[in-house]
C-alpha cells in the first residue's frame, strides 16, 4: 500500500520533470550608445554568463527564466574621429533577471536542429564608472555629470541604476543527444534609459557643477584636456555632449547549453500520456 501511495504522489512530478531543463550560457556582451555607435560589433566586447531554468509548454513553446551577468564598456579613443577629442569612457557590470517566452520553428525533440526566437521582460542593475588620470575607479552616477538632480537644471532627473528592459533575440539549436541541446544565439536589450554610459544630453555650466558636486565631477564630465593636443577648456553650458534622442542598448551573443532533467522521459511521442512507473 505504501508503494502504491508513493507512486501516486510521485507520478505527476515525474511526468512534469521531462519538461524541465537547466540552461547555461557563455559568450560576449557589448553595448550601443554614445560611446559605441555600431549596432553590433565585437570591438570592446567583454564576457557574459548566465544560468537558468526552462519549462516546455509544448514541443515548440517554452518559458525560461535566467540570471545574467554581463560587462560593457567603451571609450572615445575608439569612437568616430569627430568624437575622439571628447575623450569620455565608461564601464559597467550588469546583473539581470529575465523571464522569456521562446518559440522553436521545429520540434527539437524530433529534429536535429531548429531556428528559434524569444522575447520577454527583464530587470537589470548597472552602475557606470570610469578611471581618472590616477587610475582610480570613479562611479559616475553620483557626480551628476550632465546636471542630473541639480536645481539649476530641473529637467535633468537623476537616473535609476535598476531599470526594466525588453530582451529579445534568436538563434539556432542543435540536438546532440537525447538530453542535451546546444545553441548559438544573439539577444538584444531594448532599454528605457540613455544613461547606461552616463552620456546623453548637454554639458552644464562648469562652475555650477563644481559648486554642486566638486572638482571630480568637472574632471569626469569633460576630459578633452587629457588628450595630446586636446582642448583643456571646459565647454560652455548647453554644448552638445551626447545624443538624447537615441536610447542605449546592450546585447549578448554566444553558446547556450540546455540540459534536460530526467532525459529518459523527454519523449513527446507520448504527448498527453499519464503513464507512471510500474510497481516492482
Amino acid at each position: 500500500m505504501k508503494k502504491i501511495l508513493l507512486v501516486v504522489m510521485l507520478c505527476p512530478v515525474l511526468l512534469q520533470a521531462q519538461r524541465w531543463h537547466v540552461n547555461l550560457f557563455g559568450g560576449f556582451s557589448n553595448y550601443s550608445g554614445d560611446l559605441q555607435s555600431k549596432l553590433f560589433t565585437l570591438d570592446q566586447s567583454y564576457a557574459s554568463f548566465s544560468g537558468g531554468a526552462q519549462y516546455d509548454l509544448t514541443p515548440k513553446i517554452s518559458v525560461l527564466s535566467n540570471i545574467t551577468y554581463a560587462h560593457v564598456g567603451a571609450s572615445d579613443v575608439y569612437n568616430k574621429p569627430s568624437l575622439q577629442a571628447r575623450n569620455l569612457s565608461f564601464q559597467s557590470n550588469i546583473f539581470e533577471w529575465n523571464v522569456l517566452a521562446e518559440y522553436n520553428f521545429m520540434d527539437i525533440t524530433r529534429q536535429r536542429f531548429s531556428p528559434y526566437v524569444f522575447a520577454g521582460l527583464a530587470v537589470f542593475h548597472f552602475n557606470p564608472y570610469a578611471y581618472d588620470t590616477s587610475a582610480n575607479k570613479v562611479y559616475l552616477n553620483p557626480l551628476s555629470t550632465e546636471g542630473e538632480g541639480l536645481p539649476q537644471y530641473p529637467d535633468r532627473k537623476p537616473y535609476g541604476l535598476t531599470q526594466l528592459s525588453i530582451p529579445f533575440g534568436g538563434g539556432i539549436k542543435f540536438r546532440i543527444s537525447e538530453g542535451v541541446v546546444i545553441a548559438y544565439e544573439i539577444s538584444f536589450r531594448k532599454l528605457f534609459t540613455d544613461y547606461l554610459d552616463d552620456v546623453s544630453t548637454w554639458y552644464v555650466d562648469g562652475t555650477t557643477l563644481l559648486n554642486a558636486r566638486g572638482p571630480k565631477a568637472v574632471e569626469m564630465a569633460y576630459r578633452g584636456g587629457e588628450v595630446k593636443g586636446g582642448n583643456p577648456t571646459y565647454p560652455p553650458d548647453g554644448t552638445k555632449r551626447g545624443s538624447p534622442n537615441a536610447k542605449d542598448w546592450y546585447y549578448n551573443s554566444g553558446i547556450r547549453v540546455s540540459i534536460a532533467i530526467n532525459p529518459g522521459r523527454n519523449d513527446y511521442s507520448r504527448r498527453g500520456s499519464t503513464e507512471c512507473p510500474k510497481l516492482p
